[in-house]
């Protein structure tokens, strides 16, 4: 069963603050500590990174390759664990943020160590929680659109998100992802300048699609984007999100 809207929680009260890698400026990035912290700094959930072993489980780091293991996708998830017990699995990950939303992000681009054109990530993803059903608030998002189709065509119930940079304009981005049927667009904030960020959250509203924005770490930035009404921030530094975006300054207008 799909779970709620990811802004649902804060409707009218600011963005989600969502923990980019975890508390990664206090703690290793992507490790239960970072989410844990996150979590304690009041962040409404984190932001983490998924990919695959070759025994087909799922742990959650930021590139294809480990320091002191090399490309994970050509290892066991016992060999990980034994070299690396800081590397968890989704699972995990997903227990610790238990009650907080999470956004998974599937890591599978062409150039990739790890690509697999044939998206079993993607596949291993959406099996995954479906065993877990009912039990999390899950948003994925990918970088790769075939990825991230290729989870809500096998599950349309779970929430997606086409995750993007400079490298396309946002509107056609934005289009892009309603014509797919994904909830969110998932732009870098520097395609959120002041000249076209008005306009382009007018159309994620009429279009009925979240803006979740990455990675905004400054104070000034974080109070720019919460006032105009994104859904989310995804940032390096909850704590200091969370003290911006709860000042009345930085109530949407």
């Amino acid at each position: 069963m799909p779970g709620p809207r990811p802004s649902a929680r804060r409707a009218g009260r600011g963005p989600l603050v969502l923990a980019h890698r975890g508390a990664r400026t206090v703690a290793p990035e992507n490790t239960l500590e970072a989410f844990r912290m996150a979590l304690a700094q009041h962040a409404d959930g984190v932001e983490l990174d998924v990919r695959r072993t070759a025994d087909e489980a799922l742990v959650v780091h930021h590139d294809a390759a480990a320091a002191r293991l090399g490309v994970l996708a050509d290892l066991p998830l016992e060999a990980i664990r034994a070299a690396r017990p800081d590397i968890p699995t989704l699972g995990e990950a997903l227990d610790t943020c238990a009650g907080s939303l999470v956004n998974v992000e599937i890591k599978n681009l062409p150039g990739d160590a790890d690509y697999d054109e044939s998206e079993r990530v993607a596949t291993l993803v959406v099996d995954h929680l479906a065993d877990r059903a009912g039990r999390d608030e899950v948003l994925v998002s990918s970088f790769n659109l075939v990825t991230v189709d290729r989870v809500k065509e096998l599950a349309p119930d779970t929430s997606t998100a086409f995750l993007v940079t400079v490298a396309i304009d946002p509107m056609d981005a934005l289009q892009l992802a309603a014509d797919h049927g994904h909830e969110a667009l998932h732009p870098s904030h520097a395609m959120l300048a002041a000249e076209r960020a008005a306009r382009l959250i007018e159309r994620a509203r009429e279009l009925g699609m979240l803006l979740n924005v990455w990675t905004v770490n400054d104070v000034t930035e974080l109070e720019r984007l919460a006032t105009l009404g994104v859904d989310a921030v995804i940032t390096d530094v909850p704590d200091v999100a969370r003290r911006v975006i709860d000042a009345p300054s930085a109530r949407p207008t």
